[in-house]
């Protein structure tokens, strides 16, 4: 018996526009809902949230649905509001601390991952401790991070406050040391539990393990055979943690 998974990719307009054109409307969180109502589906995942768009309906659902994976994946980009508005993003940092805190509040487990971006033009070392505090209050599981880069046809690239690469550099390899410390950090706290894991593939590196996902979105690797596996939720006790995946135990198949 496989488990059955559903993702919805690429939804940040959805989490505002979605059903609005529907008779009643309808909202991104009552799709949740329905779709994660479905029989014998065993995961629901979503990515991603533009915090300009997401509603605190949304995280509600997430906490009310079952089959809903608690992992959040909620860009951010900036931690300092002068920054954000020049980036054109919608949201402030007031109104991103808001969505993280009912995410706490409501699903004090979940994994809450991001983006962000360094060395914006005109970005000053104050702004740039912003981001840097903005992460140390969160403290996520993993952040996706870059310097600023110019793109063409974009308005940023013919700005004249455009950074240097010595700075932006050193604040990408600033933001990503704490980035690398709070992931080790959040899954840190996977020790010893037994967590749920869906099987998704062999482990190229080691072809006697296996490969799964925790419903955080966390990589576990442990012995199995694939061919046995592949497509089932297992239980397994994690005995090693490392800062990008975990390793553990098979316990057993979960019985539906």
């Amino acid at each position: 018996t496989y488990s059955l998974k559903l993702a919805f990719i690429g939804t940040h307009p959805p989490n505002s526009a979605y059903g609005r054109d529907m008779i009643p409307k309808r909202k991104f969180s009552d799709l949740l809902r329905t779709v994660g109502s479905i029989p014998g589906l065993d995961r629901l995942r979503f990515v991603t949230s533009h915090p300009r768009y997401m509603s605190l309906g949304v995280i509600d659902a997430v906490a009310e649905t079952p089959s809903a994976c608690e992992n959040f994946h909620v860009p951010f980009q900036s931690g300092s509001n002068e920054v954000l508005a020049a980036m054109g993003r919608g949201h402030t940092r007031e109104k991103y601390l808001q969505i993280i805190d009912r995410i706490r509040t409501r699903l004090p487990d979940a994994s809450i991952t991001a983006d962000v971006i360094v060395g914006f033009p005109g970005e000053t070392e104050e702004q740039f401790q912003e981001t840097l505090s903005l992460m140390e209050e969160v403290v996520f599981d993993s952040a996706n991070t870059a310097a600023y880069s110019p793109r063409p046809n974009t308005p940023a690239a013919e700005w004249d406050n455009q950074l240097s690469e010595e700075v932006k550099q050193d604040r990408l390899r600033r933001i990503n040391e704490l980035n690398l410390k709070h992931a080790g950090e959040r899954r840190s706290r996977m020790m010893g539990r037994t967590a749920e894991v869906l099987v998704e593939e062999r482990n190229v590196k080691k072809p006697t393990q296996v490969m799964g996902r925790t419903t955080h979105g966390f990589i576990v690797y442990f012995d199995g055979d694939i061919d046995e596996l592949r497509g089932k939720l297992v239980n397994v006790e994690i005995d090693m943690c490392q800062t990008y995946y975990l390793c553990g135990k098979l316990v057993g198949v979960v019985e539906k």
